[in-house]
């Protein structure tokens, strides 16, 4: 318990996507019903309340920071330390110590994050039998969650479960445009690797995958979000939503507080 504590998630946030802080809000609302912290706020870069701000909106002296990303990256590494004019992982500033923790995707839980969700979006479906992909968005300017989706294949890859589990990406090879060659199985899951249910997910994904010919309405927009399983190109594809809509997110989120709490205690033993 941190009954005198704050904590501060930080996400992206858009002013074009409707979707995209829901699931920072959700998991707020999740670490406050279980009573953690003595206060839990929500700041956003492309939203309000904004990044700027944050710091005003909290009383508590202690304040753990964490990044509802799902890799390090430029926002991690850059923008959240200087608009919270970070000094390193512990500032002390004005009698305010303030703690920033790692991006909450880059912790080791979300290899059980994504099999459970691959599990849930196809029960029933043999791993065995099933073709995984995990999908990023590629290109250079998105270097760090490649080589988080990568090190996610590889990680569950080494569990045999799947009879495959691939990486792919939007914009570079390989493409998930291509699922149905990259893949061997009859069975296929899509898994897309990012924090909420956007713009990518979906409307952009799943045009790609073929499951809807032109892109269509944000997730708040829709009544219903996917109807699997489909049947396509000779193959039965499940599409799941986001891995950072995995309400297990909230506690990937304090895991990382924990880690932090654990590696600082080691620093200074």
């Amino acid at each position: 318990m941190k009954s005198n504590s704050a904590l501060l998630i930080v996400g992206h946030g858009s002013t074009v996507n409707p979707d995209s802080s829901t699931p920072t809000f959700a998991h707020a609302d999740e670490i406050v019903r279980q009573g953690v912290f003595n206060e839990v706020h929500c700041v956003f870069w492309k939203e309000e309340p904004s990044l700027r701000q944050a710091l005003h909106l909290i009383d508590s002296d202690e304040i753990y920071v964490v990044p509802n990303f799902i890799s390090e990256g430029y926002f991690t590494r850059t923008v959240i330390p200087r608009e919270l004019e970070l000094t390193g992982p512990i500032t002390h500033r004005l009698g305010r110590t303030i703690k920033y923790c790692d991006p909450a995707g880059s912790h080791q839980r979300m290899t059980d994050l994504l099999l459970r969700r691959a599990a849930e979006v196809a029960p029933g479906v043999p791993p065995s039998e099933t073709t995984l992909f995990i999908v990023g968005h590629g290109t250079n300017l998105n270097d760090n969650s490649a080589v988080a989706a990568k090190r996610e294949v590889q990680l569950i890859a080494e569990r045999g479960l799947y009879a495959e589990v691939l990486n792919a990406y939007m914009e570079e090879e390989p493409l998930i445009s291509k699922w149905d060659e990259l893949a061997s199985q009859k069975n296929v899951v899509v898994v897309p690797f990012f924090i909420s249910d956007g713009l990518h997910s979906y409307q952009d994904i799943p045009v790609l995958l073929g499951i809807e010919s032109e892109i269509t309405a944000a997730a708040s927009q829709r009544g219903i979000f996917r109807n699997n399983p489909y049947r396509l190109r000779g193959k039965t594809l499940y599409y799941a939503s986001s891995i950072g809509t995995e309400p297990l997110f909230a506690n990937v989120i304090l895991d990382q507080v924990a880690a932090f709490d654990q590696l600082h205690r080691e620093d200074a033993e």
